[in-house]
């Protein structure tokens, strides 16, 4: 019987060593076939660019090689993809064309400009643009109105409707779980703590949001009148009434497309454009295959190197935990970063691409402090996306040239601090009673058992006074302004980058196109190769870090969608910087 269980227990041991060992290799053998999938795109002559505007758009797009064996669906879409890809179908003599697919892409206003001022680019070669939708969301249409011809779906429809944005508000909600917010603040218009502490949009921030959506709307507005030939009254028409409903013959008639086509109909319009009989296939190149196009462009020798750091995401001390999975600003980290930049002389110039609503106050300061060593040796700008605001303005303001997009959200000059109190929830609601001994009067700072008293409230408030005062005197210096002018148009203020022109805060409008030229014009070079920062996940790397993702919290993500940002701070709020620089991350355009 002893024989026996030993040589059970050997077996079982035996098998299990086996497992995994195979397990192992079998994990290595598929990072090593996704490492190698990647392969140089081969162009056939005649050759035509299918660019789906599909799925939300980062600044970055890491490929997932790993997502069908997680059953996730991989429908993101990265700036730098589709930015690279739109040159290089430019640039090589086999791809005749772009085909816009329009399928409801998500994005903000300052990144569809980016897309739609590649593609104008990409006009200038003298080859073509053919766009086709069943339904064009705003956003979609904003970017295909560029085309030579734009085509609709017969039962389709043109959404043109104007721009909203829409706030949650949490204050009642709080109140019946019975948690109180404590908040202390410095700036008119900083609404961040506003969804917290009424249940109603304050005068100034209903002014602040009216006055950066109408200029994102009026932008969106020019640019279509002046690809379609409509005038802006035209098209402030259809939008007021709602032309959508009305049909595609209306839209047609309207001008908004110039024919209505189904699927067939459009490939068969592609053929005849690119002289392809009508029984032969039409060459087609998906983004993911134009991106690994070689470019056509000879290696550069010269040794320099402008890096191109990508900052994406809220300002945090360390990385969140729970359901927040989106790309976040480290501040420790992009301060190593920034560092390593610094001392390496090959580097000649840096692009700082700022993508951010802000965060930590304590972070952005550190980050500031980086910029500002990082310009001491080389030039640094400044290229903003989406958001660049409250501390993404912060990070922002030592550059050497800060260029927005027109649409690009900024400013918010301001600071905050907020405490969550549930004393009546433990005291009223679950019934505890909790007792206190100490040393000293307010060695219980912040306890959760009652609420700030008066002396604690105004210690906290020259707390945050101080942390403003320091952030108006960083755009001060950074800007060559005076402090009573940063003053006079901070408040929490939020501008589009249009609007942050006009008052100093920013000092160029145009893409990163644009930022390239400039950073090379101050650094006084004329070759050299562009780098992004921080470095890719390696794809073992990727495979550990999607293997530690809860299936969950994945799924959380997409049933509560756009309110997600909003349950991601509540959920890490215990372990955030209580003083926070930052936009209302609860803002949603709608367009």
């Amino acid at each position: 019987m002893k024989d026996f269980l030993k040589y059970t227990l050997a077996t079982i041991v035996g098998l299990m060593a086996c497992m995994i060992i195979v397990t192992i290799i079998s994990i290595v053998s598929i990072v090593g076939i996704a490492a190698s999938a990647e392969t140089t795109t081969s162009v056939k002559e005649n050759s035509l660019f299918k660019l789906e505007l599909k799925g939300e758009v980062t600044e970055r797009m890491i490929d997932n090689p790993f997502a069908s064996l997680m059953s996730q669906e991989q429908t993101a879409l990265g700036l730098n993809d589709i930015l690279s890809s739109i040159q290089k179908a430019a640039e090589n003599e086999y791809i005749k064309g772009i085909y816009l697919e329009a399928e409801g892409i998500i994005a903000s206003p300052a990144t569809t400009e980016e897309i739609r001022n590649a593609l104008i680019r990409f006009k200038q070669t003298g080859k073509f643009i053919v766009a086709y939708g069943d339904n064009y969301t705003g956003s979609d249409y904003y970017i295909c109105s560029v085309a030579d011809k734009v085509i609709l779906n017969p039962q389709g429809m043109v959404d043109w409707h104007g721009t909203a944005s829409q706030t949650i508000y949490f204050k009642d909600l709080l109140a019946q779980l019975g948690v109180e917010m404590e908040v202390f603040k410095v700036g008119t218009y900083k609404s961040a703590v506003e969804p917290y502490t009424s249940m109603e949009m304050s005068d100034e921030n209903r002014e602040q949001i009216t006055a950066y959506i109408t200029s994102i709307w009026n932008n969106m507005v020019d640019g279509v009148s002046l690809s379609r030939g409509l005038t802006a009254e035209q098209l402030n028409e259809y939008a007021d009434r709602y032309i959508a409903f009305e049909g595609a013959e209306a839209s047609l008639e309207a001008g908004l497309v110039d024919t209505l086509l189904y699927m067939d109909g459009t490939r068969a319009y592609l053929k005849e454009k690119m002289e392809i009989e009508a029984d032969k296939r039409l060459n087609i190149l998906s983004l993911g295959e134009v991106k690994n196009i070689q470019k056509n462009v000879p290696l550069d020798k010269s040794g320099n190197i402008i890096a191109m750091y990508y900052a994406e995401g809220q300002i945090v001390d360390a990385p969140s935990t729970g359901m927040a999975t989106d790309p976040e600003i480290v501040g420790e980290k992009v301060a190593m970063d920034l560092r390593k930049l610094r001392d390496d002389e090959a580097i000649k110039a840096v692009i700082l691409r700022v993508n951010s609503p802000g965060g930590s106050a304590f972070a952005s300061e550190q980050i500031w402090n980086e910029v500002v060593k990082l310009k001491e040796k080389k030039p640094v700008i400044v290229s903003m996306g989406d958001y660049a605001a409250s501390g993404g303005y912060y990070i922002s303001c030592a550059a050497d040239t800060i260029i927005a997009q027109p649409n690009t959200l900024t400013g918010s000059i301001g600071i905050f601090g907020m405490f969550p109190n549930p004393h009546k929830l433990i005291n009223d609601k679950l019934k505890l009673n909790v007792e206190t001994v100490k040393t000293n009067k307010h060695a219980d700072f912040g306890s959760m058992n009652r609420p700030f008293n008066d002396d604690e409230r105004a210690i906290m408030q020259r707390y945050i006074n101080q942390g403003y005062a320091t952030f108006i005197k960083r755009c001060a210096d950074g800007r060559g302004m005076s402090t009573a002018d940063i003053e006079a148009i901070a408040q929490g203020r939020v501008w589009t980058g249009e609007m942050a022109m006009e008052i100093g805060l920013v000092d160029l409008l145009g893409d990163i196109e644009l930022a390239k030229e400039i950073a090379a014009e101050k650094a006084g070079i004329e070759n050299y190769t562009l780098i992004s920062y921080p470095k890719e996940q390696g794809a073992f790397d990727m495979f550990l870090n999607q293997a530690k993702e809860s299936y969950i919290e994945a799924r959380i993500g997409k049933v509560v969608g756009d309110f997600k940002p909003e349950l991601d701070l509540i959920y890490n709020l215990e372990n955030m910087n209580r003083i926070q620089a930052r936009l209302p991350y609860h803002i949603h355009l709608m367009n």
